[in-house]
């Protein structure tokens, strides 16, 4: 009889492992994929997984993080070879030219449109349909000295309101006290978001338009001012002028400093005197109300991806992008939220008694969040070509080497005669 038990017992033993081998083995395996937030987001990331996994035992959530440098190459890669993850972390413009090759899924079915806001959700709508769940975005402020709008005879508690009025405070200080006023970015992908911004079209009906009155008109503001010395010139017309724009501020050679609230942070650090004179206020909206300078992050679903995992995916794209989580998130990393809900918190909108430049930076940038978007080209192919030639083109008529009727009426025809063959 007792051997008779111990074989009964070694059999419901036996049985209980292989039901739970065949459990595990049911569970989906859903792997999401984020660039360049490891290590320093590595505690964030896996506390939520963690969560999520104790929550739906049906599933498990794999998190992997690759350098931003990698992981559209492994990414494509991983379409090609029918086996994606089952959410990617993709800025807008790559949402967008995955979308044009036909790689993504529409999420429409998945989200709730009413948890984002509009700009966010307007960033990665194309063609009618919603392409990824937003994540996070960023956006510029405009911080600057208060000492020197004090000595070029401004009032600091009445800061630019308009880029035109930008330009104009550049001009005073630039004349009332030597140092340059504004370091606009002008380089290549960079002139269209201005352009944006100010209601100007840089294309209409698949042609350039950007040579109209209005545009030359611009254009001629920008050229005054740097005939003026209020354009900071180093690096003015390259991809990427921060680094230069920063030492600049740091160093009492320029006035305003166009950049994201966390940057300011280095301003603290490497020269905290002017750090104590600096204030913050939001990029102006312009006429079409549109912060240029937003680069949103979200989370996109490959068009291969297996479907029976969708409804599951389609869940832990609303969890990754939570109110809740999205909080967490903008409260480590100095981001900016895409979810309504956290857009409202406090945290966003209170500046407290203590608050330093890099504090109320993030509360005027977040003022603007509805607005932030994120311009780029869309529907072109060699997109960064034309774009070059365009800020070539601005190059040459603010710098006065060539009137800004006639480069920007050549730029316009190169772009045209482009187009036409696409």
């Amino acid at each position: 009889m007792l051997h008779f038990k111990r074989i009964v017992h070694t059999a419901l033993i036996a049985t209980s492992v292989v039901l739970s081998g065949h459990a595990y083995a049911e569970k989906l395996r859903l792997e999401f994929w984020t660039q360049s937030l490891s290590p320093k987001f590595d505690p964030y990331f896996k506390d939520i997984v963690a969560k999520y996994n104790a929550a739906h035992p049906n599933v498990n959530v794999v998190w992997t993080d690759y350098p931003w440098s990698v992981i559209r190459t492994k990414f494509t890669a991983a379409l090609a070879g029918g086996n994606p993850p089952a959410l990617v972390n993709l800025d807008v413009p790559w949402v967008y030219s995955y979308k044009q090759l036909g790689l993504l899924r529409p999420v429409d079915d998945l989200i709730n449109k009413d948890a984002y806001l509009g700009g966010a959700l307007a960033d990665t709508t194309f063609d009618g349909k919603q392409w990824a769940f937003p994540f996070y975005n960023g956006a510029n402020v405009i911080a600057y000295n208060t000492d020197l709008f004090k000595q070029a005879g401004l009032d600091p508690k009445k800061p630019p309101t308009t880029l035109t009025q930008q330009l104009d405070y550049a001009k005073q200080i630039r004349a009332r006290t030597g140092v340059a006023g504004f370091a606009p970015a002008l380089g290549p992908t960079k002139v269209e978001g201005l352009m944006a911004a100010e209601g100007l079209d840089v294309m209409k009906d698949g042609h350039a338009v950007f040579n109209s009155p209005a545009h030359v008109a611009f254009v001629q503001k920008l050229a005054d001012a740097y005939k003026a010395g209020a354009l900071l010139k180093d690096n003015l017309f390259s991809q990427d002028n921060f680094q230069v724009q920063m030492a600049a501020y740091d160093s009492d050679r320029l006035a305003m400093l166009v950049t994201v609230p966390t940057a300011l942070t280095r301003v603290r650090t490497d020269a905290p005197e002017i750090y104590k004179a600096t204030d913050v206020v939001g990029i102006p909206l312009g006429p079409e109300k549109v912060v240029w300078s937003g680069w949103q992050f979200t989370f996109a679903i490959a068009k291969n991806v297996d479907p029976r995992l969708v409804p599951e995916i389609g869940k832990l794209a609303t969890y990754l992008t939570s109110a809740e989580n999205q909080l967490a998130f903008a409260k480590q990393a100095g981001t900016l939220p895409t979810s309504r809900g956290a857009a409202t918190d406090p945290y966003f909108h209170i500046v407290g008694p203590d608050a330093g430049a890099a504090e109320k930076g993030l509360v005027a940038a977040a003022s603007n969040v509805e607005y932030t978007r994120t311009i780029f080209l869309k529907g072109v192919r060699n997109a960064e070509m034309l774009s070059t030639k365009l800020s070539a083109a601005v190059e040459q008529a603010v710098t006065g080497r060539k009137d800004p009727k006639e480069a920007l009426d050549e730029a316009v025809a190169f772009w045209n005669q482009k187009l036409a063959v696409q």
